[in-house]
Order: structure tokens, then sequence, then C-alpha cells
């Protein structure tokens, strides 16, 4: 296998318009690294820059230590997997996984240890005389990925590979794709808009907003130390809630909504002081709100909100609730269900929470505080 190293690649389109702008990361080798963001962020122009299907305006990619500019696609040594399978309806199993080794002219002993090597590896000997159209969403799927695995490639890329499945049959190709990496230690770049795909497959993930990469880190440092407040609200379901104000302290430390309302905050004034009367914005993840009870602790700050939406959902209990005019989502373990309408007092520990700039959007570090 190899790594991928991409340095300041930028995509310019004739008409202007910037899909990549100055990407620079490195997929080391054997690394499963995850580009996720929404539709329209570059994510799916930066993988096909890597694959040669799109020029690069500015930057250089390089693949295995050398510079892949200029190279064409299928010298690359690279083998990418698309959303829609991509397999010939007129052919079998075995002869959509033999396709591309036999356009590359590879002896028939070797495509076929290879093709009895990856059916073998993904659970497909039973079906490898049968056509696409005999097969569930989840067995194309697998073919797909078959065809990419008898390349033997340096360098695996994944397009939204599951985004056509149903919800059940997402997860197991997600753990099918999670055991071939640990199989193989393929390195591999997977492109995806769903954040769950992303936290559970990426070993790192790079975070994509407007072709730009807002942060680049493990799933769990995403999760716990996001960098901007994108990244705070689109890593992690349900997002995180997010309340802006300005930063008050009289006595205690306080958020003032603007609407004479106060969210106490529970911190202690003199680790404040350099952000008094800053407007800022203060997150905090679901489960890290939680409703008051005879054991929480009374130096805890609460709140009081009423119940809008209750779901619950099994092992979990989500509750959409209202507080001061504003929307924000609670999740708690299963427990009696509160009406709707009902006001609960609930409470959280400070030192859960997270706090943004409100004009730049930038994480304010503890240092700052």
């Amino acid at each position: 296998m190899a790594e991928v190293r991409l340095e300041k690649v930028r995509k310019v389109y004739a008409n202007g318009h910037v899909a990549v702008a100055d990407a620079s990361f490195e997929v080391t080798d054997g690394e499963l690294l995850v580009l996720v963001g929404p539709s329209g962020c570059g994510k799916s122009t930066l993988l096909r820059m890597i694959a040669g299907l799109e020029t690069i305006s500015h930057g250089t990619l390089s693949i295995g230590g050398r510079m892949v500019n200029d190279v064409a696609p299928k010298d690359r040594d690279v083998a990418m997997v698309f959303q829609n399978y991509a397999l010939y309806p007129h052919m079998s199993v075995a002869e959509n996984l033999a396709f591309g080794l036999k356009l590359r002219r590879r002896p028939r002993a070797e495509i076929d240890r290879r093709v009895a090597d990856a059916a073998a590896m993904l659970g497909l000997e039973d079906l490898l005389r049968h056509r696409p159209s005999q097969l569930s969403g989840g067995q194309r799927q697998r073919v797909a990925l078959g065809r990419a695995l008898v390349r033997e490639p340096s360098v695996f890329l994944l397009d939204e590979p599951l985004s056509n499945l149903d919800a059940k049959l997402r997860l197991s190709m997600r753990v099918e794709i999670a055991r071939l990496h640990k199989r193989l230690r393929a390195t591999m770049v997977y492109v995806t808009h769903d954040q769950v795909e992303a936290m559970t497959l990426g070993e790192r993930i790079v975070v994509l907003r407007d072709g730009r990469i807002q942060q680049i880190d493990t799933p769990m440092a995403l999760y716990e130390r996001p960098e901007n407040l994108f990244v705070a609200g689109f890593i992690g379901s349900p997002a995180m809630n997010v309340f802006r104000g300005k930063l008050r302290i009289e006595g205690d430390v306080g958020l003032d909504l603007g609407d004479g309302t106060v969210l106490p905050l529970g911190i202690a004034p003199e680790s404040m002081r350099a952000l008094r009367n800053r407007d800022v914005a203060v997150g905090l993840r679901p489960e890290d709100l939680q409703p008051a009870d005879t054991e929480t602790p009374a130096a805890l700050p609460r709140l009081q909100a009423q119940t809008e939406v209750v779901e619950p959902v099994g092992n979990e209990i989500f509750l959409n609730m209202r507080y001061a005019g504003r929307e924000l989502v609670l999740r708690t373990a299963p427990r009696p269900l509160p009406q709707s309408g009902t006001s609960l007092i609930l409470s959280f520990d400070p030192k859960r929470l997270h706090f943004f700039d409100a004009e730049s959007e930038r994480r304010i570090k503890t240092d700052d505080i």
C-alpha cells in the first residue's frame, strides 16, 4: 500500500467556482481516512482528483511518494468504488470481478486466484454465476468492493458506497468495510455525507465545508473538541445545543440571551474575566443536559424547559424541548416519559460546556479563558 499526500490542492472550474480551496493533508500507509461534509462541500471532487478523474488546478498530489498530478487514472494504482455500483448487467458476478484484470491482460491463473480470494473474503462464492439483477443491494455493493479488491491497488477510493442502501444494509455493509480494512490494512479514502458513517469507520476524519477543510482529527477528538461551530453542529447526532449571547459576570457567570433571560453557567467568575461582556456561543451536547433529581449536586446550574416532543428509541430517549423560546434536545437513558407540555428542571456539568467566538465561530481555547 502507499500514503497519499495533498499539498494546497485547489480545484477551480472554468466559471470561477472554487470547489476545493487549498486542501492539505496526508493519508498514511494503511489508514482509513474519511472525507465528510454536506452536499456540495467538495469531498467527492477531492476524491475524484485523487483518482485522476478531475484535473488539479493548483497544488500537488502524490501517491507513494510519486507526484501524480499529470498521471492518467489507470497508471495511479488506485481502485474506486462508486455510489451506483457500476456493474455490467450482462456479466455474471465472476465476470464483473475479473473484467478489469482481463483489460490489463493478466494471466488466466492469476485472474482466477484473485477472483476466488475476493469472493471468499466478501462471501460471494455462491453468487459467482449470478448476474447483478439477481442480487440484493448489499450483494451488489459487495461485488463492487470485490472488483476493486481484485485489482490489489495501492489505494482504495470509496465515494458514498452505502448511500443507496436501506438502514439495515448500511449498518451491515459498514461492518463489512471495517472488517475488510482491518484484514487488509489497506490505504482507504472514504467519502460520505453521513457523520455516523464517518465516526464509526474513520481512523481520522477530514471535515469539509464549502470546499475548505474545517478540521482534521480522530472521531472522538472532533466530537469532544470541535474547532468551530460548524464542526460542533455537524459532528454528533442529535446536534450540539448552542446558546448565543453576551457573557455577564455579576456575582455569578451567566449568558445573557438578549431577551431578559440569563442562562446560568455555574463557572467561577475569576476564570471568565477575559470573556466579560463578550459575544459568545455556548455549546452543550444533548447527553450532557439531564433532568435534575434528588441526586443532582446542588452546585450544578439549572434551567427550566418545556417538553415539546418525546422520542423513545428503545435504549435511549430524545426530549425535544424549548427554553426561553429556543429549541434544545436532551438525550437520556430510558425512564418514565414526560408528557408534551411538561415543565422539567434540567441540569448540566459546566465542565462539559463548549465556548465559541460569536463572530468568527472559532473555538475559544481553555487557555484563552
